[in-house]
């Protein structure tokens, strides 16, 4: 045990130490915001001038309508007959995302009319064509005259992989064309825009987090997420640095390879509470600070963050000892990332998994995932913040976590005695095996 305690403590020591214990401790939380704000920021960039698009309108009323719905880029009411909307890009097909995710981009249009006249529409395109080659125009449309029977309007651009201006253009012509169906039928056109606020609460009297707990949600999702993959590369890197320099077999020699192998994993494991903690403290230092303000925080019950800090050690003990299983079945770092690849997979199926989760807490595939030791981590701490399920699934999430647990570590100290030995060339999948029997 002395011994044990010696490994914890040289890990742990060795790494707060480091500059970039210090610097990940600060730029963490900001990397977390990032991946969360810069993306929005990238989608409001203007890379340029406005989209020039010229509208031929066959039909005689419809060319206002289009124009100022691309004018003022609004996104409003969807055709009375379409499903409810789901955050952008679950469950939908490639065309329904493209659409979603062109609100986000900051797509502006400068429209002009273009007039029949006593040209036939052939004549008329092959003058707008021969504007868009000169790069007068950016694109044209045509409106048929038939367009509120069913008529289909044409889009011609000059750069067809663009495809967030096309979603932007279908998506204006069919609001101007519903807009205009509903004045043919006599209905107030000014009815149309009155918004309505819908006040979000829960089951008996209860408020609504709203976006708020979504954002909380994501944001553990991704702490856990970006937190086990950081460490369990450190184990990763250690276990190979001592194979590299053959000091696994002086440690060998002077202690059992199962408490070198635990010494690491607590060690590495109590540098990230050590960090998570200091994170924490600022979170609770910043809620205190802006207690008497106007911007508040969701509340957050003491539980879920009970719930986060095991969470979090089942998953990172889970990957941290698939980790050291892989640095030692190989003799380089290159060699280890490439086997680490398939646990990296893991770890983003079971993030992405938590969007699924987030609308359905309840459904089969949120209490499977829940279950699933190596998606457990994060589905399971989802589900508990947004719909909290019996204590039996979170127990049994919990028990079925904690036999992974302890039945890699048996695996992995009958491989990491063995393979830590073993120079000059990675090991393969039956020569793991017959460690794992001999030992």
């Amino acid at each position: 045990m002395r011994k044990l305690f010696a490994v914890v403590k040289r890990e742990y020591i060795q790494r707060v130490r480091t500059k970039f214990f210090v610097i990940a401790t600060i730029v963490g939380p900001l990397l977390l915001l990032g991946f969360t704000i810069v993306p929005a920021l990238m989608f409001s960039i203007k890379s340029g001038g406005p989209t020039r698009l010229a509208i031929l309108d066959q039909t005689g009323k419809m060319y206002e309508r289009v124009a100022k719905e691309l004018t003022t880029d609004r996104s409003r009411s969807r055709p009375v007959n379409q499903k409810p909307e789901e955050p952008p890009g679950l469950n939908k097909d490639p065309k329904q995302r493209t659409k979603d995710q062109s609100g986000l981009m900051q797509t502006t249009f400068a429209v002009e009319e273009v007039k029949l006249g006593s040209r036939s529409p052939q004549d008329a395109r092959q003058e707008l064509e021969a504007r868009v080659t000169r790069k007068e125009l950016d694109g044209f449309i045509i409106l048929p005259p038939d367009l509120l029977n069913g008529g289909q309007p044409e889009l011609s651009v000059r750069n067809t992989a663009d495809l967030f201006t096309q979603a932007k253009v279908e998506s204006a012509i069919n609001r101007a064309l519903r807009t205009q169906r509903m004045v043919d039928l006599k209905i107030d056109e000014n009815k149309l825009d009155e918004p309505v606020d819908l006040k979000t609460g829960g089951i008996g009297g209860k408020e609504g987090g709203g976006a708020s707990s979504f954002y909380l949600v994501f944001g553990l999702g991704l702490l856990i997420y970006m937190s086990v993959l950081l460490y369990g590369q450190f184990v990763l890197g250690a276990v190979i640095e001592e194979k590299e320099t053959r000091i696994a077999e002086i440690l060998f020699s002077s202690m059992r390879s199962f408490p070198l192998m635990m010494g690491k994993l607590i060690g590495v494991s109590l540098v990230a509470l050590t960090q998570l903690s200091i994170w924490a403290l600022a979170f609770l230092s910043l809620s205190i600070y802006l207690a008497g303000t106007q911007f508040k925080l969701p509340a957050v019950p003491a539980m879920v963050f009970v719930y986060f800090v095991i969470y979090f050690l089942m998953g990172y003990f889970i990957y941290a000892t698939v980790y050291a299983v892989v640095g030692s079945m190989v003799t380089t770092t290159q060699e280890g990332g490439q086997l680490a690849l398939p646990i990296v997979l893991l770890l983003v199926m079971g993030f992405y998994l938590s969007f699924n989760v987030i609308q359905r807490p309840s459904s089969p595939l949120a209490f499977w995932a829940s279950m699933f030791p190596f998606f457990a981590p994060i589905t399971m701490l989802v589900r508990i913040v947004t719909e909290t399920p019996p204590l039996w699934q979170i127990l049994l999430s919990l028990g079925i976590g904690v036999v992974t647990v302890i039945g890699l570590m048996w695996l992995a100290s009958r491989i990491y005695r063995v393979g830590m030995l073993m120079t000059g060339k990675r090991a393969t999948i039956p020569e793991v095996l017959k460690w794992v029997r001999q030992a």
